[in-house]
């Protein structure tokens, strides 16, 4: 405001709101089947969302000490930082956590 300024952006398909990935700290990291849990350096193929009634996405669950990484097929617009993300295979939902970054 002190220099008169207006930033604008594309709208919704500015490409800077979409990313390829996102991680989820250890400590926000629940799954719901136990037995399906990744061990660190492990991988999966899961259906994916981050955002309610999202349709599913494909994307790939990586496993780290840190927490877990989800890389889909196709970027996403507006990954953000607080929201749950969820990961189904087979249509069962398997776990869920906090996104962290």
């Amino acid at each position: 405001m002190d220099r008169n300024v207006v930033y604008v952006g594309e709208g919704q398909n500015h490409p800077g709101l979409l990313r390829p990935a996102l991680f989820i700290s250890a400590e926000e990291l629940h799954w719901i089947r136990p037995d399906l849990a990744l061990k660190d350096g492990e991988t999966v193929e899961v259906d994916a969302r981050i955002r309610y009634r999202q349709p599913l996405q494909k994307a790939t669950l990586i496993k780290k000490e840190e927490g877990l990484y989800m890389h889909f097929n196709e970027l996403q617009r507006g990954i953000t930082q607080g929201q749950f993300a969820a990961w189904y295979i087979n249509d069962e939902l398997i776990g869920s956590g906090v996104i962290s970054e």
